[in-house]
C-alpha cells in the first residue's frame, strides 16, 4: 500500500507539473503574471531577498510575510527569475498536501482511504490550480492541513504530554498558515467554540487550544512587534482589512473583487488631511484603512437589505460547481464541476455521518463552512473553497472506502460456500 501511495504523490506532482508547463504558454508574451496578486508577493521577495524594507509601493503592511519570504531565495539568484522556477514552490506544496490528506485520512479512517484521499486531492483540478498560480494558497494548503491534523492527533491523544507535543506543533502550523494566509486568522473563534459546545471531553479540548493558543501567539509575535513599531497601534495581520470590507460590502459591490474605488479614498483623504494641522494618529495607510472601513460600516447600517442581498450573490459564487467569470468557462467550467462536485456531496454527506461520532471528523468540515461565512462578508469566488475543499476530500474518501469495504463484504457473503 505505502508504494501505491507514493505512486500517487509522484503522479500528482507530475500532473502539476504539466499544469505549470500549459499554464505558462498561456501568459501572454511580456507579461509575468495572470493574477495581479502575483506582481505584490514577487515585489516583497525581492526587496527580503535584498534585505530591504518590506513595503509594497507605499503601503508597509499590505502582505503577511509568510508567502514572500518562502520565495525570498529564488529572488537570491536572480532579480526576475523565470516564473516557472517561483511555481516549484507551489508544485512543491501541492505534492506535499497529497501526502498529509493520504496521512489524515489513514488516521481516521483505514489505508483504502488513504489511497482515496490521495487520488482525490492529486487530480482535483482546484488543487491543482492552486499549485500552479503563484498565489499564498499554496503553502497554506499544507499548512491548513497540518494544522488540523496535528490537533487531531493532540485531541485523540491519551498522554498530557503527548497532547501539549502536537498541540504545540498544531500552533506552530496555525500561525504559519495565517502568516501565508491572513483570513485563517479567525478559524479557531469559529471552531473551539463549537467543540467545546457539542462535544465531550472538553478539558482535553481546552487544553490543547491553550497550549496551540500560547505557541501560535509567540510564533506570531515578531511580526505584532514589527507592525506596532511601523504602525503606531496593533495589527493582527494586515492593513488591508477595511479595503477588502469595503470590496465586499459597499455601494458599487457586487460579489466580485474591484479595487478600483481606493485611488478616490486616498485622494479624498490626502485633501483632508493636507489642511490639518500637528501629529495625526498612525500612519495614512492605517488612518486609509480605518477610513474604508467605516465607509463599509456605515453604508452596511443604512442598506441591510442590499446587504443580505450581497451575502446570497456571495454564496453562490462560494458554492457554484461552475467558475465565476469567463476565464473558467466552457470545457473549463465542466472540468472544474466534476471535479468539484463528486468530493463536495460526498464530503457534506461524510460530514453528517461522521460528525455524529467524534469531534475531530467536523473539525474537517468546519473550514469549508468557515470560509464560506468569511467571504459572506468580504468578496467571494470559488478562488477561495479550494483550500478547505482538501479537508473535505479527506471525509469523502473515508466515507467511499466504507462504500467499498460493505461492497466487498457483500459480495464475499453471496458467494456460494463449499460443502
Amino acid at each position: 500500500m505505502i508504494w501505491l501511495l507514493v505512486a500517487i504523490v509522484v503522479l500528482g506532482a507530475l500532473i502539476r507539473l504539466a499544469a505549470a508547463v500549459w499554464w505558462e504558454s498561456r501568459i501572454p508574451a511580456g507579461e509575468r503574471f495572470f493574477f495581479g496578486d502575483s506582481l505584490s508577493y514577487e515585489v516583497l521577495a525581492q526587496h527580503l531577498a535584498r534585505g530591504e524594507d518590506f513595503i509594497y509601493g507605499d503601503a508597509y503592511v499590505a502582505r503577511t510575510p509568510g508567502y514572500p519570504l518562502l520565495l525570498s531565495p529564488v529572488y537570491w539568484v536572480s532579480d526576475l527569475p523565470p516564473t516557472f522556477a517561483v511555481r516549484l514552490i507551489g508544485i512543491a506544496c501541492g505534492t506535499l498536501a497529497i501526502a498529509l490528506a493520504a496521512w489524515l485520512a489513514r488516521m481516521l479512517f483505514d489505508p483504502v482511504a488513504a489511497v482515496l484521499a490521495a487520488l482525490l486531492v492529486a487530480f482535483y483540478p482546484g488543487a491543482i490550480a492552486m499549485s500552479v498560480f503563484i498565489l499564498s494558497e499554496a503553502p497554506f494548503m499544507p499548512l491548513m492541513l497540518l494544522n488540523l491534523g496535528w490537533l487531531i492527533v493532540a485531541l485523540r491523544a491519551d498522554d498530557g504530554t503527548r497532547r501539549s507535543m502536537f498541540a504545540a506543533l498544531s500552533g506552530l502550523a496555525f500561525a504559519l498558515a495565517v502568516l501565508m494566509r491572513p483570513s485563517w486568522l479567525m478559524f479557531p473563534l469559529f471552531a473551539a467554540p463549537i467543540g467545546l459546545l457539542l462535544y465531550e471531553k472538553r478539558k482535553q479540548q481546552l487544553a490543547s487550544y491553550a497550549v496551540a493558543a500560547v505557541v501560535a501567539v509567540a510564533v506570531l509575535s515578531p511580526w505584532w512587534v514589527r507592525n506596532y513599531m511601523v504602525v503606531g497601534k496593533f495589527v493582527p495581520t494586515t492593513l488591508q482589512v477595511g479595503a477588502s470590507l469595503y470590496d465586499g460590502i459597499s455601494p458599487m459591490a457586487t460579489g466580485a473583487s474591484d479595487m478600483s474605488y481606493v485611488p478616490g479614498f486616498k485622494r479624498e483623504l490626502a485633501a483632508e488631511e493636507a489642511n490639518q494641522e500637528g501629529p495625526l494618529p498612525g500612519t495614512f495607510e492605517s488612518r486609509l484603512d480605518d477610513r474604508m472601513k467605516q465607509a463599509s460600516i456605515d453604508w452596511a447600517w443604512q442598506n441591510p437589505g442590499k446587504v443580505i442581498q450581497l451575502a446570497g450573490v456571495k454564496f453562490w459564487r462560494y458554492w457554484t460547481p461552475l467558475g465565476n467569470n469567463q476565464e473558467v468557462s466552457g470545457k473549463m467550467g465542466i472540468v472544474t464541476a466534476l471535479g468539484y462536485l463528486p468530493i463536495v456531496v460526498t464530503g457534506l454527506l461524510a460530514t453528517v455521518l461522521y460528525a455524529r461520532r467524534m469531534w475531530i471528523y467536523f473539525l474537517l468540515a468546519l473550514p469549508i463552512f468557515y470560509y464560506c461565512c468569511l467571504h459572506m462578508v468580504f468578496v467571494s469566488s470559488i478562488r477561495y473553497r479550494q483550500p478547505p475543499m482538501l479537508a473535505l476530500a479527506i471525509l469523502s474518501a473515508g466515507l467511499l472506502a466504507g462504500w467499498w469495504r460493505s461492497y466487498r463484504q457483500r459480495s464475499a457473503a453471496s458467494l456460494p460456500t463449499e460443502n
